[in-house]
């Protein structure tokens, strides 16, 4: 570059910096919009400055003219055409101006803290393509406006908080191109809308674990190129039914309906000749499995926890492809079938097959069974307990068969955590992070590389299990990124709920880095969705993208006339720049003076006193909070804020600046830790994400002060609602909704967090329950992580210092101080005879569940149950709960039930119950007190914050901060009993 050259860089550079922006000015607008709307702890945005975003090089902003609409093309300014903040630990809510963004054809704001709700104004976004929100805290519903979007190809709002129903809207006409529709892991209820299977291109539709109800349309099966249908985990009308049109649907490569409530037949699926996935486990479907052709692809079949009577279909031993199925807890009978076992999969052992049949009728095998030779051969699992043949002679003592065992379920089978290393042979190992290439990559076979991480989750599969499919997958992945075979490993591997398949996978150069344009088209590759779509693989979810920087490379000799150019280039930029900086870093610096002088001012009022005894922390996966923002949120610590203190300290209603209202726990005295435990506090709590868990919103820890920031819930405790001072008196069917709903919350901790969590202080003050009494339990802050399975024996346990509530407590925790899931299950069967007979735990001396055994022997238990509920149990479904119940609470943790085997249990007994009700009891106001439930709704309404008792509030019963529902013990402390 010569000095005109120079001269005109300058120039150039001066023109942007006095403003003459390139940007349309109503998008830029838009961008700072954003910027204010939005929390940014860790200053990602800081560089959000000026007028010219496209010249700017914003963080995340890209401005590609290909990506235009056509009647943008040729514009005199340039557009926004990306918006990407994938990960950036930002909080706040989108703003309205986005819908100015009228090129945009990416926003991609996943893995953040977002909340709020998803502004109407994204309906103008007519060239958007992705919309990409998961993984953030976003609420309210899904506006209409997101079905007239006439380019959108994948909406992707799953794992957030978004409630209402399904908009109409979602017509072929209004979304011609819609492909991905993934809205799982939210809060959306009503029906399904029937225009679903008007849309022509949707492949996947994904609405597992919400709160759906109705029926399944029939219309479904007319969507021409629908792949997946994955509704796991909603809660259909009682006579909801499989429609035998989808078993007819010739695309269909995974039909997943496990835990609808669905009754009826199982569809012929003789017309589904790409079916590789099918779940309907966990219903109450009945009648035969049809005895039809079943697709040769079939490798995962699930069709437990039913009342499917008859024969095991001869097809289904044909199956090639046939790696796990699971029959278990039906009522099959005859014999098993002979072929059965005969499939490649199954026969050659060589990786990981299960067949599960425990728990059915099965009197014998028929001549020539494969199954009796398999069992311990290679990984094949083959069991047959609970059926007559495992009787006599073939007990579990002389037949392996007939060994019981709960491992069943996918999520058990396989390596987890699996680690794929290569042949390093006699290399001298790399220095970190670098590490060495695969050897068939490599020409010399020992070098070192800096490859680029990515987290990936395959969130739809369509097998069984993975370890025959890796090399496939890699394959897959490396011709998506038109990368070579051997570039592509798999770095660990890891089941996690859903279910879904987690991993790393580590990309390598073919020299020791990747170019940055290399860098790019691998991360947009990603980004955008690029790698075709897979039948086997399905979708995938893209979670981080890591590169691993090559060191700096130092140079001799004298610098060259470009690199003077440079530096003389760089002086004027810096110059530039730094006037720019000082002008605006002084403007910052006088309003954060004001602001500064009103909080001080402010706190001088409210006689604020801040402790300044522990180190700053910082939890990126969870929203940060400056003491200035709860103070605003409480009024400075108001005592008309106020609502409970206890053990910890002070709890506070607080509203938010984005209006969302929470609930603050602040530390005092003995409460406060160190860093590293509050920390650690901070990550167990915004590690679980399930609508009956109460959610972290986030916390306070600047140094000064430690506070907790959860979701205020408005109906407060079921503590509360048991006691005297309850305004309604709850009912029999919603005393055992409560129950189903709190056993839900205990089983996702104990076997769906990651790792699993021991609650340790479950009691009705930690139940809370929300505007429809559904419940949420709360309070984890005596938690404690499972151990892994094989710790400390088979059980897994953890020894740890015995704390609790008396009354609730274990006794075999309390003796031991061996901790395991089925402590919890005690504190739970206590929960379920306070529900029953509205006594407290321990009352005058006396014991609950000592009283209510004596009772229950004597054959009096309705003497003693809740006089409230005395005229809407039946007695059938008392009788078993108490059972239940009391099974719970048995001195010695084998004789007690599993979580899941409670929650089992609940969901029938609901049923019986709800099926002499006359509508859903989701719907609190059709449950026999709706004059009553509209009258406590009411008081709320004109409060802004519900306070059901004068002295101890919702609040703090909510977070355990009350160890009794007497109002004068509403400061004790929560006991920490240690054996003496």
């Amino acid at each position: 570059m010569d000095w005109r050259g120079v001269i005109l860089f300058t120039v150039l550079g001066l023109y942007s910096g006095l403003g003459f922006a390139s940007t349309e000015p109503k998008e830029t607008a838009a961008l700072l919009a954003l910027k204010k709307t939005l929390g940014d702890g860790s200053n990602f945005l800081a560089n959000w400055l000026g007028d010219d975003p496209c010249g700017g090089q914003w963080t995340g902003v890209y401005c590609i003219e290909t990506d235009y609409p056509s009647s943008l093309v040729g514009s005199n300014v340039s557009h926004i055409t990306e918006v990407r903040l994938l990960q950036l630990n930002l909080n706040g809510f989108l703003a309205d101006e986005l819908g100015d963004l009228v090129a945009i054809k990416v926003f991609n704001v996943m893995w953040n803290q977002l909340t709020g709700s998803i502004p109407n104004s994204i309906g103008n976004l007519k060239n958007l393509r992705l919309l990409l929100l998961s993984g953030n805290q976003l609420t309210g519903v899904l506006p209409p406006e997101l079905g007239t979007l006439p380019s959108l190809h994948r909406l992707q709002i799953d794992q957030n908080r978004i409630s209402g129903r399904i908009p109409e809207t979602f017509l072929d006409r209004n979304l011609p191109m819609i492909h991905h529709l993934h809205m799982n892991n939210n809060s959306l209820n009503g029906s399904i809308p029937p225009s679903l299977g008007s849309l022509t291109n949707v492949a996947h539709l994904l609405l597992d674990n919400n709160e759906l109800t109705g029926t399944l349309p029939v219309e479904l099966a007319n969507a021409p190129n629908l792949m997946i249908i994955q509704l796991d985990n909603n809660r259909f009308d009682s006579d909801a039914t499989i429609p035998q049109e989808y078993g007819q649907i010739p695309t269909l490569l995974k039909l997943s309906l496990r835990n609808c409530n669905l009754r009826g037949t199982i569809p012929d699926f003789s017309g589904a000749p790409q079916l590789g996935f099918l779940d309907l486990s966990h219903n109450f479907l009945t009648g035969p499995i049809p005895n039809t052709t079943l697709s040769q692809n079939l490798s995962s079949i699930d069709l437990s926890f039913n009342q499917v009577s008859g024969r095991i279909s001869s097809n289904i031993g044909n199956i090639s492809s046939l790696q796990y199925l699971v029959l278990r807890d039906n009522n099959l009978s005859g014999a098993v079938p002979g072929n059965l076992g005969s499939g490649s999969m199954l026969s050659e052992g060589n990786s990981i097959s299960l067949v599960d049949l425990q728990n059915n009728a099965f009197v014998d095998f028929a001549n020539g069974s494969k199954l009796v030779s398999l069992q311990g051969q290679g990984k094949t699992k083959v069991w047959l307990s609970g059926n007559p043949f495992c009787t006599g002679s073939n007990s579990a003592e002389n037949n392996p068969l007939c060994v019981p065992s709960d491992a069943g379920v996918l999520l058990d089978v396989g390596n987890l955590n699996e680690v794929f290393a290569f042949d390093q042979g006699s290399c001298t190992p790399c220095p970190a992070p670098y590490m060495l290439a695969p050897s068939s990559a490599a020409p010399n076979k020992c070098r070192c590389a800096a490859p680029i991480t990515v987290k990936t989750r395959l969130k739809s599969y369509s097998f069984g299990v993975f370890d025959p499919y890796k090399q496939q997958f890699i394959s897959y992945i490396a011709d998506g990124l038109h990368l070579r075979v051997d570039q592509v490993a798999i770095r660990d591997l890891e089941y996690e709920p859903g279910p879904r398949l987690a991993m790393s996978l580590l990309l390598f150069p073919t020299g020791f880095s990747f170019n940055a344009s290399e860098t790019r088209r691998l991360y947009q590759a990603w980004s955008r969705w690029e790698i075709p779509l897979d039948k086997l693989f399905g979708p995938y979810e893209f979670i981080s993208f890591a590169v691993t920087n090559e060191p700096p490379k130092s140079e001799s000799g004298g610098l060259s006339r470009g690199a003077v150019a440079g530096i003389v280039i760089g002086v004027l930029a810096f110059v530039v720049l730094k006037t720019a900086c000082m002008i605006v870093v002084f403007r910052r610096w006088m309003r954060w003076k004001q602001r500064k002088w009103d909080s001080r001012s402010a706190a001088s009022k409210k006689s604020v006193t801040r402790r300044r005894s522990h180190s700053s922390i910082q939890v990126t996966s969870v929203r940060s909070f400056t003491f200035e923002e709860m103070a605003k949120a409480t009024d400075y610590f108001s005592s008309a804020k106020l609502v409970g203190e206890g053990g910890y300290g002070k709890v506070y209603a607080g509203i938010l600046d984005d209006g969302q209202k929470v609930a603050i726990k602040r530390a005092e005295g003995a409460s406060y830790q160190g860093a590293h435990e509050f920390e650690n506090e901070i990550l167990l709590l915004s590690r679980v994400h399930h609508k009956n868990l109460v959610s972290l919103v986030g916390y306070c820890n600047d140094g000064t002060e430690q506070m907790l920031v959860y979701e205020f819930i408005a109906y407060g405790s079921l503590q509360y609602h048991l006691s005297a001072h309850a305004k309604v008196p709850l009912n029999f069917v919603t005393r055992l909704q409560i129950a189903l709903g709190s056993a839900r919350g205990i089983h996702y901790l104990h076997t769906e967090a990651n790792p699993p969590i021991y609650h340790r202080d479950v009691k009705t003050s930690n139940i809370l329950l929300d505007e429809k009494f559904q419940a949420k339990v709360a309070d984890f802050g005596l938690s404690k992580l499972a151990p892994e399975a094989g710790f400390e024996g088979l059980g897994g346990y953890i020894s740890t210092v015995v704390k609790g509530t008396p009354g609730y407590l274990d006794p075999e925790y309390f003796k031991t101080h061996r901790l395991t899931d089925k402590s919890d299950v005690y504190s739970f069967g206590v929960v379920l005879l306070v529900l029953l007979t509205g006594m407290q735990p321990i009352s005058d001396g006396k014991n609950l569940v000592r009283e209510v055994n004596v009772s229950h022997l004597a054959g009096k238990m309705a003497s003693i149950v809740d006089f409230r509920i005395k005229d809407s149990y039946p007695a059938a479904v008392l009788e078993s709960l108490a059972k239940l119940a009391l099974s719970c609470c048995q001195d010695s943790p084998a004789e007690r039930p599993s979580i899941g085997e409670v929650l089992r249990e609940l969901e029938l007994l609901y049923k019986e119950t709800y099926s002499d009700a006359t509508s859903d009891v989701s719907d609190s106001e059709s449950v026999g007190y709706s004059g009553e439930l509209k009258k406590l709704r009411n008081i709320s309404e004109s409060e802004s914050f519900i306070e059901i008792n004068p002295s101890v509030s919702s609040s703090a019963m909510s977070f355990g901060l009350c160890s009794s529902s007497d109002p004068d013990l509403r400061s004790t402390p929560m006991v920490d009993m240690v054996p003496r």
